[in-house]
């Protein structure tokens, strides 16, 4: 007599335990608190008093299932240039503590985001080496209120505290706020994929080097 089995897919995610993290950083311009989880389901509370960057943050915690919660106060008065900032860095050093020694993951992502007319593709490697190859032309200086060229200084930020490299690339796009919000998405959706538990690992470090 012949049993059926439920056949196992070996690409399931499997989990890590304890891939959560929690920053705060103060300076005399900022005070950032960022705390996340990698194994979420995209629940996400962003109050940066900057209504735009909290919008993307939004499409990195829905879009990368990631829980985040951030809190931040900056010196508005001024411009939003130090709290896109430090938002950025404290994300990144949270998600550089979340990782821990990065055994385990896929290591790299990659994704190509449509919106609308806007094309974008993100390619990363959370290698231990900080790098930024930025692509994107946006047409205009500002989307609302936000100035469009911290969209680069917030990258540069995550990407030189979390220690990835990181690939963008503007395939097509004509309108900023279509252009920005796909080079969110695509980066959420590459870094789900990098930090995706590969069963295949076994929980070792994904390098030929045996450290990252």
């Amino acid at each position: 007599m012949q049993t059926s089995e439920r056949p196992v897919d070996r690409f399931q995610t499997l989990s890590l335990s304890n891939r959560v993290a929690s920053v705060s950083r103060k300076t005399g311009e900022t005070d950032v608190t960022v705390s996340l989880n990698l194994d979420g389901t995209g629940q996400c509370l962003a109050k940066t008093g900057v209504p735009f960057l909290d919008h993307m943050l939004h499409q990195i915690s829905s879009h990368g299932l990631l829980d985040l919660e951030i809190q931040a106060q900056g010196d508005y008065e001024i411009d939003d240039h130090h709290t896109n900032e430090d938002v950025g860095i404290t994300l990144g050093m949270a998600l550089h503590q979340a990782l821990g020694d990065r055994k385990g993951i896929v290591r790299f992502g990659h994704f190509v985001a449509p919106l609308d007319e806007a094309l974008v593709q993100v390619a990363l490697d959370f290698s231990g080496r900080p790098h930024l190859s930025y692509g994107l032309q946006i047409p205009t200086e500002r989307v609302g209120t936000y100035d469009t060229q911290l969209v680069r200084e917030f990258f540069v930020a995550v990407v030189n505290h979390s220690q990835m490299t990181l690939h963008i690339r503007q395939l097509d796009g004509i309108n900023s706020h279509h252009i920005i919000e796909a080079t969110f998405k695509a980066f959420a959706r590459a870094m789900r994929m990098a930090i995706e538990v590969d069963p295949r690992r076994a929980q070792t470090i994904p390098s030929s080097k045996g450290v990252l």
